[in-house]
């Protein structure tokens, strides 16, 4: 018989949850379950027991189920399995009521822009901007009921636009930017100088987003490994501007930044800390930026003799069941739409740009149904300006940008 048990923070947001709303917890809090209780409970108003009360009663307005997730949740099945305790199958013949349940990436939510009268979960928001995807997820929304979810909602007011478009609080986004955006004068490109009138945005928000807070048993222990660097090579490529690698002036800031962080993140220091990490826990995920630095990480496998893995954009590799790994992971690649339970130690080797990516990081390992109270977070950090003014971003939660720090020195 299906049964599910939700925790009271679920619960509690369940309660205020309604079409077209934002489902805002943050990473591992549970999301998922919480939306599918929505589209069984609420939307499809059927029944099955929870909380060890109830029986199965059969939706009174079947919907077919579509969730449109990460690349990754979709191969690794993740929905199907949070859909299980429900009833709800991808097999017709298995399903509650015989509602489908339909589970497909980002990337092709165009497929699905001429479906009418079912439910979606838009999960892990990606309808920022105004590209393919935000217009497809405007039609959906028009002719469908849904939810989103998200644990960290928009930076800036544009991203919400799609989201004020599908609730029908503005026809188009020329009717948004006529109403709120103010853009910089005599700009070669379109460029906000401000947003007015945002009492109204805000009130729009606090009418669409369903917060759900829930007091963690873990405990996040972040601790920083300093490293060293070669500081010779680092001085003649920011003092006088040359490419190391390549014996040659440097070209822009772009191109400055590249060469300077290939310098910090390639001492071999870094290696050395986490192979001392290693020792201390034999279960270890690291998160890395470019290629190099994976070429140096997967040495370490063959020295310390365990089982290493990897998710990048070529190797889609699960996390190893051996009792001593090491899980490499790429920010872009692995930051959201997976969970590890059998570590409770993570590393990062080198610094990445975006708060978002490093907050989706963390949650990797920080899950409701974690057996470790204490999580363990080692971030290696040199002495050098441009890696001090990376973490101080993002300890400040803001993204780290180029061209504004070095405009500030």
């Amino acid at each position: 018989m299906a049964h599910v048990d939700l925790h009271p923070h679920q619960i509690t947001a369940l309660e205020k949850m309604k079409n077209g709303c934002i489902l805002n917890g943050d990473v591992g809090t549970g999301k998922s379950i919480t939306a599918i209780a929505y589209y069984l409970f609420k939307a499809c108003r059927g029944e099955i027991r929870r909380n060890g009360f109830g029986d199965f009663k059969p939706m009174e307005k079947p919907m077919d189920l579509y969730i449109i997730t990460t690349a990754r949740k979709r191969d690794d099945l993740d929905w199907e399995k949070e859909c299980a305790p429900f009833g709800l199958s991808t097999t017709f013949e298995l399903s509650h009521s015989g509602a489908q349940v339909y589970v497909d990436s980002w990337n092709n939510i165009e497929k699905y822009k001429d479906v009418e009268n079912a439910f979606f979960i838009f999960d892990e928001q990606r309808v920022v901007g105004w590209g393919a995807w935000s217009k497809a997820f405007v039609k959906i929304a028009k002719n469908n009921e849904w939810i989103l979810l998200s644990a960290t909602p928009g930076d800036v007011w544009m991203d919400y636009v799609p989201v004020f478009i599908a609730n029908g609080f503005y026809k188009n986004k020329t009717d948004f930017t006529d109403r709120h955006v103010i853009y910089r004068r005599f700009s070669k490109f379109p460029q906000i100088e401000r947003y007015i009138d945002t009492g109204v945005l805000n009130k729009y928000v606090r009418s669409i987003t369903v917060n759900m807070p829930y007091p963690r048993h873990t405990k996040r222990h972040i601790k920083y490994v300093p490293v060293r660097h070669d500081d010779v090579k680092y001085q003649k490529a920011w003092k006088d501007r040359w490419h190391v690698y390549e014996d040659r002036p440097i070209k822009d800031v772009g191109e400055l930044f590249l060469v300077a962080r290939k310098i910090v993140n390639s001492d071999t220091s870094r290696l050395k800390a986490i192979s001392k990490l290693l020792e201390e826990h034999p279960r270890l995920i690291v998160f890395y930026n470019f290629n190099y630095e994976l070429e140096d990480l997967r040495t370490l496998g063959k020295l310390h003799g365990i089982k290493t893995a990897e998710w990048n954009g070529h190797n889609h590799e699960t996390v190893p069941a051996t009792k001593r790994w090491l899980y490499l992971v790429q920010y872009t690649a692995g930051a959201e739409g997976w969970n590890c339970i059998t570590t409770d130690a993570m590393a990062f080797y080198s610094l990445n740009y975006s708060y978002k990516i490093n907050h989706q990081a963390k949650g990797r390992i920080d899950r409701l149904n974690t057996k470790y109270v204490d999580l363990y977070y080692y971030i290696l950090k040199s002495n050098t300006p441009i890696d001090s003014a990376i973490l101080k971003s993002i300890n400040e939660k803001k993204n780290f940008n180029e061209k504004n720090w070095i405009k500030g020195l």
